[in-house]
């Protein structure tokens, strides 16, 4: 068999361990690569969080984006301004390379895409991810990596089956000193763990002047409502429902038990070493609004519990932060910054035999590393399912006002047929995974 494959025959064809992968990758760490040899990449959802994805990707020569997307015509017309601009400069000017659409389809549909960012909402992650992982794409999904628990489950067996790299927007597992704080937890600085509390939030962090009372009215003519719902059950347009403030309510996600949520319980489940599995048992609380637009949870207190004893709680407040807590003392993570109850616990070297955590480039970086090396990157799709399910099962908990036993092998609730439904979702005809 001939081994002169191109570099996207290479992508298409590639899975984990290829001997060919070390070659690739030194071949293009060296520096930039022609614009024809490049990761070629296509950005879904390019506002908020997704403009910045797609500005970290458009600094990396490895990377040739050649698509911006959003149902938001006008943000995407933006976002490809900026894209040719940068390319121009590189260039010596007149590069016109990047399409422009609403539509994601059109860009699965294409062969000359190696990759897809993917930050629309929440409740759309899992028909693109898996339409893009069907077609042999790479992908860097958004947290939480899916709406529910079962179309998270779905995605994770859909990039296995596919050998495709997927890496969820967990950026803190990236960053050096959240990495050595999950050292110094996981090799005992702070003694015996005794319970890690999160605090994502509380309320709602609405961006502009939105009540949630807000009427219906016209859908903008730029913009694509009714891609923008995708599976979600149709409702009246209003702009108070859309972009950043779809996290309050919960046809797209569950407040910030679920979208700062899964950035606090990535970091406590990796410190405790429980990642890859689930708790047993969630007893949850919460506050729901009642009336207005926005109804996702606006005050929660839920306790986890695993196998091996350890707890953990998700409870709402004011400052993002992880604190573990141990018999020896405290270590907290921040926003972006790790404290501990002394010098020395921070200070503390970790020796040769002791527990290390995967090492690597920044978030962004480490996925196209990955892409070329085809290894499994730093927050991959069963450690995006695991973060986002622990969220999921908080929000069932807390929906149904009663605690519940959970199997993490099996992700379900054993004997349990109303919290089991909650576990998945009708979609809007005519989406499906």
């Amino acid at each position: 068999m001939s081994m002169n494959w191109s570099r996207r025959q290479f992508l298409k064809h590639a899975c984990h361990g290829a001997a060919v992968a070390p070659f690739i990758l030194h071949a293009r760490r060296a520096g930039a690569a022609p614009a024809n040899e490049r990761i070629t990449m296509a950005c879904i959802g390019v506002g908020n969080q997704g403009g910045h994805d797609t500005r970290m990707f458009l600094s990396d020569p490895r990377v040739q984006i050649v698509a911006s997307c959003d149902v938001d015509l006008a943000r995407a017309k933006a976002m490809a301004a900026t894209i040719e601009g940068r390319y121009a400069k590189q260039t010596g000017g007149g590069y016109k390379g990047c399409a422009v659409t609403q539509d994601f389809r059109e860009l699965i549909a294409r062969g000359d895409i190696d990759t897809v960012m993917i930050a629309a909402p929440d409740h759309n992650h899992a028909v693109i991810a898996i339409a893009a992982a069907r077609v042999g794409k790479d992908i860097y999904c958004e947290k939480p990596l899916a709406y529910t628990v079962a179309e998270g489950r779905a995605i994770v067996e859909t990039v296995k089956r596919h050998g495709r790299v997927l890496q969820t927007g967990t950026q803190r597992r990236s960053v050096p000193m959240f990495r050595n704080g999950c050292e110094l937890v996981r090799n005992g600085r702070i003694g015996k763990l005794k319970v890690v509390r999160c605090i994502p939030g509380r309320g709602f962090g609405i961006r502009g002047t939105f009540t949630g009372q807000e009427p219906p009215e016209p859908v903008p003519g730029d913009f694509n409502y009714d891609l923008w719902l995708g599976p979600a059950p149709w409702m009246p347009y209003t702009a108070a429902r859309c972009h950043f403030n779809f996290r309050w309510i919960l046809d797209y996600g569950e407040g910030y038990i679920s979208d700062n949520g899964v950035h606090a319980v990535d970091l406590a489940t990796w410190g405790m070493g429980v990642d890859l599995t689930g708790p047993v048992h969630v007893d949850g609380k919460a506050t729901f609004p009642t009336s207005g637009i926005y109804d996702a949870p606006t005050d929660f207190e839920i306790t986890f519990r695993y196998a091996n004893g350890m707890r953990l709680e998700l409870v709402s407040g004011g400052e993002f932060g992880v604190q573990f807590e141990g018999s020896d003392g405290w270590l907290h993570m921040g926003g972006w910054s790790v404290t501990a109850s002394s010098d020395e616990i921070l200070n503390s070297v970790i020796r040769p035999g002791e527990y290390r955590v995967r090492t690597g480039s920044l978030h962004h970086a480490d996925f196209i590393d990955c892409v070329l090396s085809r290894r499994l990157p730093a927050t991959h799709a069963e450690l995006g399912q695991r973060a986002a399910s622990v969220c999921h099962l908080g929000y069932i908990s807390c929906r149904l006002g009663r605690s519940l036993k959970w199997d993490p092998a099996r992700e379900i609730f054993p004997d349990d047929t109303d919290a089991n439904r909650l576990l998945s979702r009708a979609m809007r005809a005519p989406w499906n995974i």
